[in-house]
């Protein structure tokens, strides 16, 4: 693989517009790549095609990546990478969901927590149907939908439920490994101190740039970036342990 140097120099005339550079990036991180595709095999998906979107993945790492980071290249990839593969696995699968079907169906299952703990039973479809003005058979479907595919990470509408995401409410279908990943990774970040765990959120669940997370927190963008690069560190030992 290329040093730290070269893999720069690369970067820099690719994201000039240098199909070459691109080209060589990709081939000397052929290794990088496969290691990541590796985790998504057995899914229904060809090993050819998620070769493809690891591609389309490192690509937009490419494009994406500023050295004012102050991570490495590959550090920054990864998750680029295995981020382009999870949402065709997601969001490309046989059976798609509306986002207003699926905020019925957690509708329609909170009312179901409600009407059990007052009433001792579940609601029977009927009174679903009565409670949400639809027919017993759309009823039937509606709860159906929360067993297809959605986001790892979704939050909850409701303000009582915001810190809850779906990782920890429906059943995992990972492999055990990508399981073991999971509850490290969620061990390691929930004993980070509280405004390290805040950076997290806003960087990777609401997709906030460093600098837009500077302002919230209240310092700057390079103290952002050398507390990400330290987090970032942590929960990667975290893994490695």
């Amino acid at each position: 693989m290329l040093d730290e140097t070269e893999t720069l120099s690369c970067l820099r005339r690719a994201k000039a517009g240098d199909e070459c550079a691109k080209e060589i990036l990709i081939r000397e991180n052929t290794s990088l790549l496969k290691s990541i595709l590796k985790r998504y095999l057995g899914k229904g998906v060809e090993y050819e095609d998620l070769f493809e979107l690891a591609c389309m993945g490192f690509l937009k790492a490419i494009a994406g990546f500023d050295e004012s980071f102050g991570v490495r290249f590959s550090t920054y990839a990864v998750p680029m990478i295995a981020g382009e593969i999870k949402r065709f696995l997601r969001d490309d699968g046989s059976i798609k969901v509306s986002r207003a079907l699926k905020k019925t169906a957690r509708e329609m299952n909170r009312f179901i927590e409600l009407f059990s703990a007052a009433h001792g039973r579940q609601p029977t479809p009927k009174e679903l149907g009565e409670e949400f003005h639809m027919d017993e058979s759309e009823v039937v479907f509606t709860l159906g939908s929360s067993k297809m595919p959605l986001s790892l990470y979704e939050q909850s509408d409701y303000k009582d439920e915001k810190s809850v995401s779906l990782a920890d409410r429906l059943p995992a279908k990972d492999t055990q490994e990508e399981m073991l990943d999971y509850l490290i990774l969620k061990a390691a970040v929930a004993a980070l101190p509280e405004r390290e765990r805040k950076i997290v959120y806003l960087r990777y669940f609401r997709d906030m740039t460093q600098s837009e997370v500077a302002r919230e927190i209240g310092v700057s963008q390079v103290q952002i970036s050398r507390i990400e690069t330290r987090i970032m560190t942590e929960l990667q030992k975290a893994l490695e342990a």
